[in-house]
């Protein structure tokens, strides 16, 4: 049962130790009830999933095709994984980053404990295959041989990534800059020889090394390689390399109409292919690419960015002697970009009786594939944050969704790709990844070079995970406030994680009247009170209605981290009071779109939406979004780091705007609390009740869980398994 919950030791690297050390994480009653995640609550416990679902066995049967062992083949029609129950042509599976809370994804922190455990509960919930975007240090091979020779019918098959090893095409604009081709041709090279367990490479600073023995070639369904190609860098390539020759190689060529940089990727393919056929394999191989490069165009998109440049698939082809094909490898969400919303092919689209534009545009890519290669979509899903950075089709934006929500509809979507007749699906991703950044919030972080020791529940990007990083303690809970007999404040304690500040406070009695908590974080800022308080310090304000359930935190208006995001910010974007704004994220920016000419006007998200329930999992009415409770006398309240102004809370930064596009932190000692409980009556007075304290921090430590949901998601993983070749189409 353990599994389910996990405390992890970053000392240790393993289920955290009994030890003086974590005597004081667990005390205080309060702290428990908000950050253990008991075992009996969770759905997918509920429904007592301790095997892998049944079905038809998966084991791989390989063949012989041109000389060259296989599993897989893509034809012009379809993929084929070949399996002892016959050729399977939809693979379902999940992506897998390669760090862990508290470290970037170069220091190489993944543990041969973590990939045990994590293929052990990918197998539970169904998944098929794990993509990784570039290669891993040897305990993961080895943790993945381990699974499938220990479930020979249900493995987990591999389809391996190959990242770019820097950015020097984006810094020189030149895909064929010797520097950017030599060093992706070597890392092509060691990717080959890591799969078939041959690679041996001495420690470098961000990749990982060592010596890999264990062979997965019997389990790698394919490859993808490169990155999410950067319009400008890829128009650029394009510019200045009009005379790049044709690429006639021995497994891949360019067709005739090939541009500059679909060359050099033909190039790269028949490398990789090179470099497998060496060991005696071949399998399907795909270069990464996404909506912003596709080779469909976009009437009504407003931002030309995103349909600057094309990179087309279908002029980069395997010649005869490569079995294995290719493949169309796209990452593609339901929220990016704008065309999903405005192309009216796409609004149009019906489904299972319903329009989806995002199905809409998956039927028009594979449309512009059909014939020559099949279509994976191999990055998809939604984030399960209170901050959102787009506003997607069908309520499917990223972000501002509870867990259930986000993993019901990454089940919906694999499904409608099975539907549509595509090659496979992968979900987006298996951990959260606090590293991560967003466009909407990545100028309020400072400094970015700590991002990864504290998670923000405003940036989307870092929310994405089946399995949630619950942060663990920082310290014990401090009491910071404590007058028995004052009025109408009795008692306040504060613990903080890498998340939230946690706060527990106590009422003479049951609050029935809106109460007003005032945050200090930055003592320079004074002006207006609070809305419904007296106090004239607080630089961020949480007023609560116990009576109706509902909050809004509000932010002075020289702290508005919004204004550094657009240089004019639309007045009353939400109800304001003076001097004070809802606390928001920009969304999207003003635009016109360029066929209808209709004005799309700048769109925000309420950030400062303070949901009320239970944020214990072990309850049923858990709700992951929730932000506070009363409970008798008591509000409990957890408040995310950037709600109340914190750049990195991990070194005591606070945010300081300085006008449109330019920012500033400051160290700051602690954040002052006041309440304002009763407004409108004798209580209304504001209590001055301590500072919230915390020491810096430079490591942490997080509770793993599963997110509540997930029996959908393993549903979904059960359905387009188990059923026939695509069992329903879009119209």
């Amino acid at each position: 049962m353990s599994w389910w919950v996990l405390t992890v030791d970053p000392d240790q690297r393993g289920p955290a130790r009994r030890s003086h050390r974590s005597r004081w994480l667990w005390c205080g009653a309060v702290a428990v009830l908000v950050t253990c995640a008991a075992i009996a609550g969770f759905e997918f416990w509920r429904a007592s999933i301790s095997r892998v679902p049944p079905g038809p066995s998966w084991a791989p049967s390989s063949r012989e095709a041109g000389g060259l062992r296989t599993i897989s083949t893509a034809s012009h029609t379809e993929f084929s994984l070949y399996t002892a129950h016959g050729a399977v042509h939809f693979l379902p599976g999940m992506d897998l980053g390669a760090t862990t809370p508290g470290h970037l994804p170069g220091e190489l922190a993944i543990t041969s404990g973590d990939y045990a455990r994590w293929l052990h509960e990918m197998g539970l919930l169904g998944v098929r295959a794990i993509r990784i975007y570039t290669i891993h240090p040897p305990a993961f091979y080895t943790a993945l041989a381990n699974y499938d020779h220990a479930h020979p019918t249900a493995p987990i098959y591999l389809v391996q990534g190959v990242y770019l090893p820097n950015s020097v095409y984006l810094q020189t604009g030149n895909m064929y800059n010797q520097v950017a081709t030599r060093t992706f041709r070597q890392e092509l090279r060691d990717a080959a020889a890591a799969v078939h367990g041959t690679l041996v490479r001495g420690p470098t600073s961000g990749r990982a090394s060592g010596h890999w023995t264990a062979d997965v070639s019997p389990w790698t369904a394919g490859w993808i390689i490169g990155v999410e190609w950067d319009p400008q860098a890829t128009l650029s390539t394009n510019r200045h390399n009009p005379r790049a020759p044709a690429v006639r190689g021995t497994y891949f060529y360019s067709t005739p109409n090939a541009s500059p940089a679909e060359r050099w990727l033909a190039a790269r393919m028949n490398d990789m292919a090179t470099a497998i056929a060496s060991t005696g394999w071949t399998a399907p191989i795909a270069f990464a690419n996404w909506p912003t490069t596709d080779p469909l165009r976009h009437s009504n998109e407003p931002n030309p960015q995103e349909d600057l440049v094309g990179v087309d698939a279908d002029h980069v082809l395997p010649t005869s002697r490569w079995p294995g094909g290719t493949f169309a490898s796209f990452h593609a969400y339901p929220y990016y970009p704008d065309f999903l919303r405005y192309q009216k092919s796409y609004q149009q689209f019906m489904i299972d009786g319903h329009a989806d534009p995002y199905a809409g545009y998956l039927h028009a890519l594979k449309v512009h594939f059909r014939g020559v290669m099949p279509l994976m979509i191999t990055e998809f899903g939604v984030p399960s944050s209170l901050g959102s950075a787009h506003t997607g089709t069908l309520d499917r934006s990223q972000g501002n969704h509870s867990e259930a929500q986000a993993m019901r509809m990454d089940a919906a979507m694999l499904i409608e790709m099975r539907q549509l007749g595509l090659a496979g699906g992968f979900i987006f991703e298996w951990t959260n990844e606090w590293y991560k950044q967003t466009w909407n919030t990545q100028l309020h972080q400072r400094p970015l070079s700590r991002l990864q020791l504290w998670s923000d529940e405003f940036t989307n990007e870092q929310y994405f995970g089946v399995v949630a990083t619950d942060p663990l303690p920082n310290g014990p809970p401090a009491t910071i406030y404590n007058r028995p007999q004052a009025a109408p404040v009795r008692h306040v304690t504060a613990w903080t994680d890498a998340s939230y500040i946690h706060l527990a406070i106590r009422f003479a009695r049951k609050p029935r009247g809106p109460i007003t908590l005032g945050l200090d974080a930055i003592p320079t800022i004074t002006g207006q009170p609070p809305p419904g308080s007296a106090d004239h310090r607080a630089d961020f304000a949480l007023i609560f209605d116990p009576q109706r359930r509902t909050g809004q935190a509000w932010v002075r208006d020289q702290l508005d981290p919004d204004q550094l995001d657009y240089k004019r910010i639309p007045v009353n974007r939400l109800p304001h009071a003076p001097g004070w704004e809802a606390l928001e994220l920009i969304t999207d920016r003003p635009e016109v779109l360029p066929l209808t000419h209709q004005y799309e006007a700048m769109e925000f998200q309420d950030a400062g939406l303070l949901r009320y329930g239970s944020w214990n999992p072990a309850r049923a009415n858990y709700q992951s979004q929730a932000l506070w409770e009363v409970t008798g006398p008591v509000l409990a309240v957890r408040i995310p780091w950037a709600m109340a102004g914190l750049s990195d809370p991990s070194s005591h930064q606070a945010l300081l705007p300085q006008g449109h596009y330019h920012v500033t932190s400051v160290t700051i000692a602690g954040i002052g609390l006041t309440v304002a409980a009763g407004a409108g009556s004798a209580d209304a007075a504001a209590q001055s009740t301590g500072t919230v304290q915390w020491r810096n921090w430079h490591t942490v430590r997080y509770r793993e869980r599963i997110k509540p949901g997930v029996s959908a998601l393993r549903r979904a993983f059960t359905t387009v398994t188990r059923r026939p070749a695509a069992y329903g189409r879009g119209t």
